[in-house]
């Protein structure tokens, strides 16, 4: 519009010239007119070199511009090159430690097979059985497998199910009360026999700990929890899992130093591994058992009591040396305080627990009618058929099996736990 403005200023001064000339007849109207044209287009042309002036300009500063913005985008581009290149030697150094520790886990592992094959071996020949003996067993194994087997047998069953890899790993679900979430996961090792029967704990523990060898299979499930622990990190860091240590481990001198070792190199899992003992393993751990514990509460690790049949506990103790959990089961809360030396009815059991820093768990919960009851003593976790069966890990699963807890009563089987 400025533009028009001073185009149509320079046409009426011409204009006006023009007639001003003609009117007081200082040259002839014809010539006039083409003076006033003559005006116009030199003004005309004065407008547009001014244009063409500021134009110029205005390219100029536009280009100084981009070759700024251009100066300042190679900047940006070789500063994120430059990040890149920090975050992927991260990721390389980060994958070659852990592939560093995988090979290290590994190699102790083989070692560990090497020493549990060497020890069975050992105690199966101290105890060979006698030839006879073998066919009457093997007769018999079509009515009843397990219950056929002598502690020699047995030895090598469990033998050949390590060595041939027929361990597995099973995961039942913990879950919060009252919104049923799932909040933690309990590790319980099985092993199969060659036809496919399983061998419960309570069944291979009572020939694997008189031969010294529970320290070992604890040692295999600690290696099984630490991979279930980074496969569960990669999806979520809110679920941990409860790995159950013996009291034979705990008390093993060669071992458990060892043990403390490797998970001090491993401290950062700490969030995700909860230990678990039983009562009596930590009621005859000893001044040396009670170091271990604070040592492996001190790397981070959370601890929790299992097996509680005696609630006359120590609670300021059992904090002090780093429990967070205990469970107890469910019928005791509910019928069995009494029997089991409580100092408090189970109403107040909870707020006992509170004060001292302890989470409780009722275990074995199988019926809805339990979990009500449960609500009214205020216990924070509860784990039971009721919420989810042990499931196996495969090694073939490329994830956890997920747990949904049922909404109304189901018909369950009664739980009777083997360790």
């Amino acid at each position: 519009m400025t533009n028009a403005i001073i185009v149509f200023t320079a046409a009426m001064l011409a204009a006006i010239g023009s007639l001003l000339l003609a009117i007081f007849n200082i040259v002839d109207f014809p010539i006039a007119i083409l003076s006033g044209a003559a005006v116009f287009l030199g003004l005309a042309q004065i407008q547009a070199a001014v244009l063409r002036g500021r134009e110029k300009r205005a390219t100029r500063t536009e280009i100084a511009k981009l070759k700024q913005a251009n100066k300042e985008f190679r900047v940006i581009i070789n500063e994120t090159h430059a990040k890149i290149e920090d975050v992927k030697t991260v990721a390389e150094a980060k994958a070659n430690a852990q592939s560093k520790k995988i090979i290290s886990e590994l190699q102790v592992l083989e070692s560990l097979m090497r020493d549990f094959a060497g020890k069975i071996a050992t105690s199966a020949r101290a105890a060979a059985p006698a030839p006879h003996m073998i066919e009457q067993n093997t007769s018999a194994r079509a009515k009843n497998y397990l219950e056929t087997l002598g502690e020699p047998q047995l030895l090598e069953t469990i033998r050949a199910a390590l060595e041939e890899n027929r361990v597995d790993l099973y995961l039942q679900p913990i879950v919060s009360l009252p919104q049923r979430k799932l909040r933690y996961y309990e590790a319980l090792s099985r092993l199969r026999a060659e036809d496919g029967t399983v061998i419960m704990p309570a069944q291979y523990m009572k020939v694997a700990a008189p031969a010294g060898l529970m320290s070992v299979v604890d040692n295999l499930l600690l290696f099984r929890c630490v991979q279930i622990v980074r496969r569960l990190t990669t999806k979520t860091k809110e679920i941990a899992v409860f790995c159950n240590i013996s009291g034979d481990t705990l008390a093993d001198q060669e071992f458990f130093p060892q043990f403390l070792e490797y998970m001090h190199h491993n401290r950062d899992l700490a969030s995700q591994i909860v230990f678990e003992f039983s009562q009596v393993a930590v009621e005859k751990a000893g001044p040396q058992g009670d170091s271990n514990l604070m040592y492996l509460s001190n790397l981070g690790f959370a601890l929790s009591m299992d097996h509680v049949d005696n609630l006359a506990l120590d609670f300021a103790k059992l904090k002090g040396l780093g429990f967070r959990h205990i469970k107890v089961r469910g019928e005791t809360l509910m019928n069995g305080m009494k029997g089991a030396n409580a100092l408090v009815a189970a109403e107040d059991f909870k707020k006992l627990l509170a004060r001292h820093g302890l989470n409780l768990i009722a275990e074995r919960v199988e019926d809805e009618k339990t979990v009500v009851q449960l609500l009214d003593y205020n216990v924070d976790f509860a784990q039971g058929y009721l919420f989810g069966e042990p499931r196996a890990v495969r090694d073939d699963q490329v994830r956890v099996p997920e747990f949904v807890a049922p909404e109304r009563p189901a018909s369950i089987v009664p739980f009777k736990r083997s360790a």
